[in-house]
């Protein structure tokens, strides 16, 4: 079936009225995880019968309860199938972030983020005056890999790791291999997670592991949250599945539960019903269009002299080093401090989210967005190559 993929202009992203192509006026905008391919059909015909039968009330108990079960099918693809008793419905994944933070870390504990991170994972835990502590992962020019090492030595008893798998900005999917020992390591530090797994629905050729059931270690110290929310481009409709994988956790839960969830959208929650049961052609379809945009990505950035970029084995994010290139090591030349994608903003015209919002060594970063139609991403990776 041909979902028009390819059907928006950058003129018609631009009159649309998203945040992401409006906050930078006449620049072409890869800036926001957001697609701009459109919805499944099966989400599109729910969302407007839903507006003519006018049932927009609070969402019954019941109908939660079938919404997690349905996330927790879905997940079972992967492994084990998350217990649906222990699975509550929250406004997004954030939200689950929060829940971690204030609900299973003792007051004052710290935050440690593998760097380069999603940017609100540096900025939430100050929210509730926390420290983060980053991490800088491994680059060898070609793959991703935490450090370790330096986990090991940052963690402290108590203190909470976010885990972002498959992982924004790097794409990587993490291996069995590499989570068993993340779970060793936090276990002996008597620390907790938070596991991220909003991209796990665009998988491109990595697999995805859930850390959360992956052994009695990581069932003991995970919070987990989900959505369906990047993987069919509904994130305005406010809605995730935050997952306890013991029961201690879920009780301790219990009493907050009104207080987080009520803010779900009911349309969101419904949304993601049709998505985990009934749209997943065209999810497979986008994933196989979005596989062949970051190929088209990677290829391109390869023959930028001194660029790089690690191979994404999910997401559709690419995490850019412009460090070697011709025009960033002349504008660091001047000023230490030059930021990559402000020069390429007011250079070339494309806006892409700066490398230091995803951590402090990254200013010679970008980070990029390519879930876009083909010829949008053409003229934005165009435009950028002008600059080389």
């Amino acid at each position: 079936m041909d979902y028009g993929f390819d059907s928006r202009t950058i003129a018609q992203l631009q009159l649309e009225g998203s945040r992401k192509w409006t906050a930078f006026p006449g620049s072409i905008c890869m800036w926001v995880a957001e697609m701009d391919l459109g919805i499944a059909p099966e989400i599109r015909d729910y969302l407007i019968a839903e507006a003519r039968r006018g049932t927009l009330g609070y969402l019954p108990p019941q109908e939660a309860t079938e919404i997690v079960e349905a996330t927790a099918t879905w997940l079972s693809q992967f492994g084990e199938k998350p217990e649906p008793k222990r699975m509550h419905l929250i406004p997004e994944v954030l939200a689950g972030l929060r829940v971690a933070i204030d609900y299973f870390t003792p007051a004052g504990a710290p935050v440690i983020v593998p760097t380069p991170a999603y940017m609100p994972f540096l900025t939430i835990p100050g929210e509730h005056g926390r420290e983060v502590r980053e991490i800088p992962s491994i680059f060898d020019a070609s793959r991703w890999e935490m450090d370790f090492e330096a986990i090991e030595a940052t963690l402290e008893p108590g203190a909470l790791f976010i885990l972002c798998n498959p992982h924004n900005p790097t794409g990587r999917c993490f291996s069995r291999e590499e989570l068993t020992r993340l779970s060793d390591i936090i276990d002996r530090a008597g620390a907790r997670v938070f596991e991220d797994g909003i991209h796990a629905p665009l998988i491109l050729d990595g697999t995805y592991i859930p850390y959360g059931t992956l052994n009695d270690a990581t069932r003991t110290h995970t919070v987990s949250a989900v959505a369906a929310s990047k993987g069919w481009n509904i994130p305005g409709l406010k809605c995730a599945q935050l997952i306890f994988h013991n029961d201690d956790d879920a009780t301790r839960f219990e009493p907050h539960t009104h207080a987080i969830c009520a803010a779900t959208s009911t349309v969101g929650a419904r949304a993601a019903r049709v998505a985990f049961e009934e749209a997943g052609a065209w999810r497979t379809a986008a994933g196989a269009y979005l596989a062949e945009n970051m190929r088209i990505l990677e290829e391109r950035v390869a023959g930028w002299d001194g660029a790089r970029v690690a191979h994404a084995e999910g997401t559709y994010i690419a995490f850019i080093d412009f460090s070697e290139t011709r025009f960033m090591k002349e504008a660091l030349a001047e000023d230490p401090h030059a930021n990559a994608a402000k020069i390429i903003l007011e250079r070339a015209g494309v806006a892409l989210t700066t490398g230091t919002a995803c951590g402090a060594e990254y200013g010679a970063w970008a980070r990029l967005i390519a879930a876009t139609p083909r010829a949008v991403l053409h003229a934005a990776l165009d435009a950028i190559e002008t600059l080389m």
